[in-house]
């Protein structure tokens, strides 16, 4: 497909990689980026590791990536956090709790959630019901709905903040996709226009929806947690590939 942008902003699980293996010369994408002068970033929800082992996980795939090139969910949340003074209740995954110690939670004023895996039980979720019917405010690390390993799809965080949004009768904050925000942050790091940017994702609403809404350009790959009835439901502003390697075909 062509490409008329000056940037690309490609998600990581299900577009780049697959579980711990590298969809099929991936790599060499990217570098063809860099080497058409492209902008590039590298965006993703994922919750359940620290950046450091994102970075080392695409070094090892073989895709280059700069620590400023890469903008995660969870440090959305902390520049969020700390814009508005807030003191989380933190479900977050061990991975990244370090991100957070700095926030004092022992009084806490706003609810902060993400994929905590094993920690998504009752009472953790009923401590955070409880907060946000007293009016902390529920930030989202994410909502998608799911995501998918090397082996199937995995249910992701985006069903508990739902129930939390149900149950407490309010609406989450979303700091990573497909909060407009977050597209907004990567946007301004480029120097370029949001038309200029091309979202290359896996995620019909959070890649896709997210990044028009935004103002971006979009694509979709059949790989990750594509599914067929996605294909109906893409925007027509909106193109479809069957992978990543097909991007500047």
């Amino acid at each position: 497909m062509p490409v008329n942008a000056e940037a690309v902003l490609f998600d990581l699980s299900g577009v780049l990689y697959e579980g711990s293996q590298l969809v099929p010369d991936a790599n060499r994408v990217v570098d063809r980026a860099r080497s058409m002068g492209l902008i590039v970033r590298f965006v993703t929800n994922t919750a359940t590791k620290a950046r450091e082992d994102i970075l080392d996980k695409l070094g090892r795939l073989g895709i280059s990536a700069e620590p400023d090139e890469l903008y995660t969910a969870p440090t959305a949340a902390v520049d969020y956090l700390q814009a508005n003074r807030l003191r989380p209740y933190c479900l977050v995954h061990e991975a990244i709790e370090y991100e957070f110690r700095s926030f004092h939670s022992d009084s806490p004023n706003a609810v902060l959630l993400g994929d905590a895996r094993m920690k998504l039980h009752y009472d953790s979720l009923n401590r955070a019901f409880q907060l946000c019917m007293k009016g902390a405010p529920l930030i989202a690390i994410g909502k998608n709905r799911y995501f998918k390993t090397e082996e199937e799809l995995q249910l992701d965080a985006g069903a508990f903040v739902t129930a939390i949004e149900w149950a407490a009768g309010i609406e989450a904050v979303i700091v990573g996709k497909p909060g407009k925000p977050f597209f907004d942050a990567v946007v301004a790091s480029t120097g370029v226009d949001a038309g200029e940017c091309l979202m290359v994702g896996d995620d019909l609403e959070g890649d896709v929806i997210g990044a028009l809404d935004a103002g971006l350009q979009a694509t979709m790959v059949k790989t990750g947690k594509f599914r067929p009835e996605d294909e109906a439901k893409l925007p027509e502003t909106a193109t479809l590939i069957d992978s990543v390697v097909q991007l500047f075909d």
